[in-house]
């Protein structure tokens, strides 16, 4: 290739078409390489983004200025927002998403991108001036050269396919696996493992029989995942279904067991515990007579059905014999069977904060090479790795989200300080500053850094400055105003709520758990007067209102905690003479060498001690 690219990006999964939008459009050239033009942005696992955490993280990466909202607005064919019943720190936007058109609307926007190239093949090198790397070289043998280059391989490298005793090279089912870039990592001083994760079967959605299933429908008014005017809530929706396994499901499928290969020692890499397949599932919890299965269309028009709930490596013919003891799947037809997959990945200490690794500069890595797991998980790495590539090639600052600013944050800063020993999936305990990391205000804490950088448009500016406009004008309204025992009384005993004998201001109501600004709305004159706001302003201004003690509290956490990300550590620091920094902590932070006292206070094994020996030696 003649064209001396700004940024290589390796992979058009998740992170890679992430990696390649953020990159193309803050301004670099881009060739992003594939081996499959066809297979872009396909939905590998299951026909859905977002969940709990994970939905928070996708409207992360829209507020910044990224693509995964946008994708998945205009595909889904269901909308739920989960855990609406708890605090508003668990909800959890979630989609359905038609496979196909999602996998579509991702190529299409890179393909009107003219910054981004592409090119199928797969790349089996990458190559050095002297020290400095300059490019990749493909399995055909053509020399792409670039100044960064972004390795997004997802379950590709050296991948095998797991389907009872049989087991086969491959990155995904029907799909070859990448070779020769593991090998030379290695070569060149990197640390490998092996990882694994799962699939369940896809069937034949006219055999099922949906009336021995319960139903499950999207809310009644759903919501999105962008925050801008590109798209619009669904107006229809496809229906979900859930059905269960029994004691004669697990009966056939402890014969396959000695086929297992989790159990017969054929798989050496680690899956997730918190995604069990079913054999996992019904030896780990042998106490249990049943297991959800959750029955999901892949797009509006197709038949073809993912069985979330039901991942394994049995073979194939104990997969089918089990399904049909499952109420509706009596008469199912398979399409094509379960299957487990291990693959290598890197352990993610060996990166810095930018998702550069420590090792070879202008190198960078991002999904499941860092041994995540997750469409979500990778396409936020995918978005940083690409920002960061770009600031870098610009001169610009790196940008580092702290664990008080994102979830992004939170996942970059687990995997760069603790690692994994299983693939890490994102939950809303990994968060400490949850309450202000909400799914709702995603665009005030990070659509001006979008901005700062050139990824977030202006429409992002304009349409966030009139939410928190609104927002404050109606939070000054109950601030300011009013409400008579009059008026509430009969609609106060319907809430279960006790009642008030004089006049009190509006937001005082509102702290009361039991009321919702939707109730002072409902009230004569209140209504009218706050029903010309949007959903979303309300919503916003309720949640300031009744969480904000915990809101200043985690603030005040943080900012003490920050503090300490200001204290920089040298990157030729020698830890080797510091006997008063225990041996574990020595080696850690010798592997490691975090940036900052801040970084270096949580990596697991540094103890408080060896903390305030560190805050001594550089005079704080």
């Amino acid at each position: 290739m003649e064209i001396n690219y700004d940024v290589i990006v390796v992979g058009a999964g998740h992170a890679g078409c992430e990696a390649a939008h953020a990159a193309a459009t803050m301004g670099c050239s881009v060739m992003l390489i594939t081996m499959n033009m066809e297979t872009i942005a396909k939905m590998s696992c299951n026909p859905a983004m977002g969940g709990v955490a994970k939905g928070q993280i996708v409207r992360e990466i829209d507020a910044l200025g990224g693509m995964s909202g946008i994708i998945t607005d205009k595909t889904m064919i269901q909308f739920r927002m989960l855990n609406r019943s708890k605090g508003v720190a668990m909800w959890s936007p979630r989609a359905q998403s038609d496979r196909w058109r999602f996998a579509e609307e991702w190529r299409l926007q890179l393909e009107h991108n003219h910054n981004v190239d592409f090119y199928q093949d797969s790349v089996t090198e990458l190559l050095f001036h002297g020290k400095q790397l300059n490019g990749v070289k493909t399995s055909m043998g053509s020399i792409i050269k670039g100044k960064s280059v972004i390795l997004t391989t997802g379950t590709f490298l050296n991948g095998l396919i797991h389907i009872g005793k049989k087991n086969f090279g491959g990155g995904r089912m029907g799909e070859k696996s990448s070779t020769g870039i593991t090998a030379q990592l290695e070569s060149l001083g990197f640390e490998s493992g092996r990882m694994k994760t799962g699939t369940p079967p896809r069937v034949d959605g006219r055999s099922l029989d949906y009336q021995k299933m319960e139903e499950q429908q999207g809310d009644e008014y759903p919501e999105k995942f962008s925050f801008s005017h590109e798209t619009s809530p669904l107006t229809q929706q496809r229906s979900c279904y859930i059905t269960y396994t029994n004691p004669n499901v697990h009966e056939i499928l402890r014969e396959g067991f000695e086929d297992s290969p989790m159990y017969n020692g054929s798989i050496t890499g680690l899956g997730p515990r918190y995604c069990p397949s079913i054999e996992d599932k019904i030896n780990r919890f042998a106490e249990r007579d049943r297991h959800q299965i959750f029955v999901e269309p892949e797009g509006w028009n197709t038949i073809e059905i993912y069985v979330n709930g039901f991942s394994t490596s049995l073979p194939d013919r104990i997969q089918e014999k089990a399904m049909r003891l499952i109420p509706g799947f009596e008469n199912v037809k398979i399409f094509r069977p379960g299957y487990a997959i291990e693959y290598d990945f890197f352990q993610p200490t060996q990166l810095r904060p930018s998702l550069e690794t420590k090792i070879i500069d202008n190198l960078y890595f991002a999904g499941q090479i860092n041994g995540t797991t997750g469409y979500e998980e990778a396409a936020a790495q995918g978005l940083m790795a690409g920002i960061n590539a770009a600031n870098k090639i610009n001169n610009k600052e790196t940008l580092i989200l702290k664990r008080n600013e994102a979830y992004i944050g939170v996942l970059i800063d687990d995997l760069i300080n603790k690692g994994t020993e299983e693939p890490y999936r994102m939950f809303t305990s990994r968060a400490e500053y949850r309450i202000s990391l909400r799914q709702d205000n995603a665009d005030e804490r990070l659509t001006p850094i979008g901005y700062s950088i050139g990824l977030a448009s202006p429409d992002r500016i304009e349409n966030l400055n009139k939410k928190r406009d609104e927002s404050e004008t109606i939070k000054e309204y109950l601030k300011n105003t009013n409400i008579e025992p009059t008026d509430v009384e009969e609609y106060f005993k319907k809430k279960g709520t006790t009642s008030i004998t004089e006049k009190i201001r509006l937001n005082k109501i509102l702290l009361r758990p039991e009321i919702e600004l939707e109730d002072i709305i409902n009230v004569p004159h209140h209504g009218a007067v706050l029903s010309k706001y949007t959903k979303e302003s309300l919503e916003r201004a309720s949640i300031d209102i009744k969480y904000q003690a915990y809101i200043h509290r985690e603030n005040e956490t943080a900012q003490k905690l920050i503090r300490l990300e200001d204290l920089k550590i040298p990157s030729n620091f020698d830890y080797t003479n510091m006997e008063s920094i225990s041996m574990e902590g020595r080696e850690k932070l010798k592997r490691i060498k975090p940036e900052t006292i801040g970084q270096a206070k949580r990596i697991s094994g540094v103890s408080a001690s060896d903390i305030q020996v560190l805050l001594v030696h550089f005079g704080r």
